[in-house]
């Protein structure tokens, strides 16, 4: 075997490895955080980045919005806090939209990593808090100051010591201070553990810098994306499809273009920015194309700097996807989480073995907040909770889509004991609803069907942010449309998919979550 063979080897290994460990920073996000969306439904980012900025490797889990918005962020750290300027135990914080994830409710923390007293590489890492203050996590704001507590970039630890000064303003501009304090520092927590997993690899496999082990994994993953590019057909295709919107119904254009060593995805012609909260900032946009991208052409290929490379997003400034500041965005998974449908749609044509019909795609999150009284407390709580739902996907060329299933997100469903334990809704019904999904030659999942009241004599809000309610994921190839969704009482009183309503306490809300869309004829 060849020196050069024996050293692709080593850094095959080490590769493997740095997966390993940013697997363990995101389980420890996970096993520490106060908030059920990240315990429960794991939706948070982790991941390891070189000094340049470029992420060499993310865990497993987490979301595509986060991992891929993520990937982005680091770059906004490093202009506002140069490598030349960190010490050994900084670590530095965001939410801003547009530097970060895509809204306020996603806090962004980067820490660098120091291995025998020099600077060799950043951990980075998100998850979603439960409330941020503000109108909470609904698209009812006109502004993105309405939305919530608003961090710049920020140093979070100085040298191993907390800014106080910025966690008492983060604990006073929140409905749940305690949580909101406790989720912070699982996140400044995981990437602590996240730096020494790394300095025990580094000293392993007696390794100076990172260098060279992230320039072979970018340049590695780079290639093998350009190779299944190489592969395509060239060409260009249109894509639209209109969603509810917030009062009024949104189409959405999509372009995608196969070049000789590189895919464009452009939405030029989607309508301009609406004045609620599911406008959705570019990073966000990117990161949920780029997803439909590797998930059609590069899908066994790790996420990386160099597999995202090649993967092009654009949209007109000022438009739903491209919302510039102060846009409200709190609500940005409901238009971004259909982008990897768009995708889909525009490789119809060229690809038409690879890509499903459209499902619900973005998450019916049932957003609830109110006061209770806990067993045992004498004085009235507030909660605010985000219990995570989902409709039916898209059926799959050769397999049926999956019922109660979130994709593109891939969050797990809140438990219902966890849900019941966090707040005062009860759960009276929740099962498959069945023959929701469109027929065709493969069927599209089936959504659910949900009956939630609430133990109190209060009555409690729905923030409301669904989609797919007056226009149902569509069937493609000859397949049949799925259920659309529906928001109501048991008692019939209709519900708007979108904007903060109360509900009595003797009213008991029922959510229907749409199917997918069948593919082929039935």
């Amino acid at each position: 075997m060849s020196a050069h063979s024996h050293k692709e080897i080593d850094f095959q290994i080490m590769w493997n490895r740095l997966i390993a460990v940013v697997g363990e920073q995101a389980q420890v996000l996970i096993r520490t955080a106060f908030s059920p969306i990240v315990r429960e439904c794991e939706d948070i980012s982790a991941g390891i980045f070189d000094l340049q900025g470029r992420m060499i490797a993310q865990a497993v889990t987490g979301t595509p919005g986060h991992v891929n918005s993520m990937a982005e962020s680091v770059g906004h750290f490093l202009r506002h806090f140069p490598v030349s300027t960190m010490k050994e135990g900084d670590a530095y914080i965001t939410n801003d939209p547009w530097m970060g994830t895509g809204h306020l409710n996603d806090f962004v923390i980067t820490t660098p990593a120091f291995h025998k007293g020099r600077l060799v590489g950043l951990f980075s890492c998100t998850s979603h808090l439960m409330d941020i203050g503000g109108l909470g996590n609904g698209p009812e704001a006109t502004d993105v100051f309405m939305e919530g507590l608003s961090i710049p970039m920020l140093k979070l630890i100085d040298q191993g010591q907390v800014n106080e000064t910025l966690m008492a303003m983060i604990r006073a501009n929140t409905r749940l201070p305690v949580d909101t304090e406790g989720d912070t520092y699982s996140l400044a927590a995981c990437n602590d553990v996240g730096v020494r997993a790394l300095c025990d690899m580094m000293d392993e496999f007696h390794l100076d810098s990172l260098e060279p082990l992230a320039d072979f994994i970018i340049e590695r993953s780079r290639q093998a994306v350009l190779d299944k590019i190489a592969a395509l057909p060239q060409g260009t295709w249109c894509h639209e499809m209109t969603i509810d919107g917030y009062n009024a119904p949104l189409t959405l254009k999509a372009k995608l273009t196969v070049g000789e060593n590189r895919v464009s995805v452009s939405y030029d012609g989607s309508p301009p920015a609406v004045g609620r909260g599911i406008n959705v900032p570019m990073a966000y946009t990117r990161a949920y194309t780029v997803f439909g991208l590797a998930c059609a052409i590069s899908p066994d290929v790790p996420n990386n700097a160099g597999s995202l490379a090649p993967y092009h997003v654009e949209a007109p400034e000022g438009s739903v996807l491209n919302a510039m500041r102060p846009a409200p965005v709190s609500s940005r998974h409901v238009i971004g989480q259909m982008l990897p449908d768009m995708v889909f749609g525009c490789l119809r044509t060229p690809l038409p073995e690879r890509v499903p019909a459209e499902g619900t795609s973005c998450l019916w999150n049932i957003a609830v907040r109110g006061q209770w009284f806990p067993k045992g407390a004498t004085t009235p709580q507030t909660y605010a909770l985000a219990i995570t739902t989902n409709g039916g996907t898209g059926a799959r060329p050769g397999l049926n889509g999956l019922s109660a299933t979130a994709f593109p997100s891939g969050v797990h469903g809140t438990p219902v004991e966890i849900a019941e334990i966090q707040c005062p809704l009860i759960f009276w019904e929740k099962e498959l609803r069945e023959n929701s999904g469109g027929l065709g030659q493969t069927k599209g999942g089936d959504g659910q069907i949900m009956k939630i009241g609430t133990t109190q004599k209060q009555p409690f809000e729905l923030l409301a942010a669904f989609d797919r309610v007056d226009h149902p994921a569509r069937g493609a190839l000859g397949g049949q449309d799925g259920a659309a969704g529906r928001v109501e009482t048991a008692s019939g009183r209709k519900l708007a998919g979108k904007g903060l309503q109360v509900l009595e306490a003797d009213e008991l809300l029922v959510l229907l979550t749409p199917g997918g869309g069948g593919l082929g004829a039935p």
